[in-house]
């Protein structure tokens, strides 16, 4: 079973995206539970989790969290972030066969210029991360975010793609 994870502060409309997409993993069996992290919203972000049968935290300790999530799996991925067709079979078999954090490819029609992706930062969680729970578990610190916990970690790319949370942004 997998847990989703997503950080947000006022991105309501960005949690409805990525939660829309989520609900098929839900269907299938694939994803036990979604936490949403929240750093003092001022919108219906609360609301849309909570709607969506979300755990909602906006007062959380990252290790507290981890430790208390139902899935031996955990999908972290940006608010406004979709994943695409295809997903919940691939990750269903990777997290069947694999003990490795992997990440999704980023869908064709979303990807930087070359040139932009080599001088700029990639955003830690513009790809996702799939990790294990245990993994996740050993290296996560009191105060820590999420950032923090995927930020160089080495992993396997996935045929499945993710429209990045950045296309929402600059569609806006």
């Amino acid at each position: 079973m997998l847990t989703v994870i997503m950080e947000c502060r006022d991105q309501e409309s960005e949690l409805v995206q990525t939660l829309s997409g989520l609900v098929s993993g839900a269907v299938e069996g694939l994803i036990s539970d979604v936490v949403v992290l929240d750093h003092g919203s001022t919108d219906g972000s609360a609301s849309v989790a909570d709607a969506a049968g979300c755990k909602f935290h906006s007062d959380w300790d990252l290790q507290l969290v981890l430790a208390n999530v139902r899935g031996e799996w955990l999908l972290f991925v940006e608010a406004g972030a979709r994943l695409q067709q295809g997903w919940i079979e691939e990750v269903a078999e990777y997290i069947a066969l694999s003990k490795e954090p992997a990440r999704f490819s980023l869908s064709r029609h979303h990807r930087q210029p070359l040139l932009r992706r080599i001088l700029s930062r990639t955003p830690p969680l513009e790809h996702g991360l799939l990790l294990p729970k245990r993994e996740a578990l050993k290296v996560a610190r009191n105060g820590m975010d999420v950032a923090a916990l995927v930020r160089g970690r080495k992993s396997v790319r996935l045929i499945s793609q993710l429209i990045p949370a950045r296309a929402m942004r600059t569609a806006g």
